[in-house]
């Protein structure tokens, strides 16, 4: 199996952009040959900054025989056409997430991958932190014992540095707000080490920042083995936080942004801290995709397990609109 970088086109200039393509460096296993955005003075700022050349257009991109794959930050309503149509270019796709705004829109991007033998994969690099992935080993390994509960939060800071003109934040361009920006990290962690969701009931709520989006949100998740867990996503509160603790008959793990994971067993005294280097999760998902377009292996999070993850946060959206539980199921039957 060969081993050159994979050469890659970066698609869309936002802030996120840049994060990926600084990981592309660090990784030396992916290069950037080639960007665009509609934007030209970005597209120039970007393939000055990256040593890579500026296309004309998209079209130009997917054209171009060096590019092989495409690192796709557009905006969520746009991931559809974009993708679809480097599909049909033959080129392999690394999809911000969420992966879509509608289920619709999801799956359709996913058969045209499908159909074309194009590598699709999304971002979701908080799965990859060494605490999660020690805590997930221990799950496996039977340590927790039945898993009954968790709990989560999910919190930033935006009051004056919200950018109302940014698809970010507003409802057209991110339905649900701080729960679909932010809080479906903590959707995919609850459901990579607690199991798949089988229905939400979820509160929005718009309390701090201003437009026409919520900022604060609370879900709680009826998991398929029974277990419940609640997430809180915010972008209200005074500082930068996250939380997520498991619980299970047998044992149950602590984790903080400011005191780490600490791990305590039933009938044993006191709590153990765990000590856990952090590594490069977004480098880590990147070079994951370039084994995958070079055949070794898949993407972890692939078409079909972000939809179902996209399918989690909008049926809390929809719980909060209509008052009532509702079945992730029931979403994702959904034809539009």
């Amino acid at each position: 199996m060969t081993r050159d970088p994979v050469r890659v086109g970066c698609l869309g200039m936002g802030w996120w952009s840049d994060v990926l393509a600084d990981a592309v460096t660090r990784s030396g296993r992916l290069q950037i040959v080639s960007c665009f955005t509609r934007s030209e003075e970005k597209r120039r700022a970007f393939a000055a900054k990256y040593g890579c050349e500026a296309a004309s257009c998209y079209d130009a991109m997917l054209a171009d025989r060096r590019v092989e794959a495409i690192i796709n930050t557009t905006p969520n309503n746009a991931h559809l056409e974009t993708t679809r149509a480097a599909a049909a270019a033959g080129k392999h796709v690394f999809l911000d997430k969420p992966i879509a705004n509608t289920i619709a829109d999801a799956r359709a991007l996913t058969s045209a991958c499908r159909a074309a033998g194009t590598v699709l994969a999304l971002g979701y690099q908080r799965r990859r932190e060494t605490h999660f992935r020690w805590v997930r080993e221990r799950i496996d390994a039977g340590a927790f014992g039945r898993l009954v509960n968790a709990e989560a939060n999910i919190s930033r800071d935006r009051l004056g540095t919200v950018d109302l003109t940014s698809w970010r934040y507003s409802a057209e361009g991110m339905p649900g707000g701080v729960m679909l920006q932010i809080g479906i990290h903590y959707t995919d962690v609850l459901e990579y080490l607690m199991g798949p969701v089988a229905a939400v009931t979820g509160r929005l709520a718009q309390l701090v920042l201003p437009g026409d989006n919520p900022d604060v949100a609370s879900l709680v998740l009826e998991h398929e083995n029974g277990a419940l867990a609640t997430l809180n996503a915010s972008y209200a509160s005074a500082s930068e936080h996250y939380v997520m603790n498991i619980y299970g008959k047998e044992a149950s793990a602590f984790y903080d942004l400011q005191q780490g994971l600490r791990f305590v067993r039933r009938g044993t005294p006191g709590v153990q801290p765990v000590a856990c280097q952090p590594i490069d999760t977004i480098a880590g998902e990147l070079e994951e995709f370039a084994s995958a377009v070079r055949g070794a292996g898949e993407p972890e999070m692939d078409g079909e397990r972000s939809t179902r993850s996209l399918a989690v946060v909008l049926a809390g959206i929809r719980s909060a609109r209509e008052g009532r539980t509702v079945r992730v199921d029931d979403v994702l039957e959904e034809r539009c």
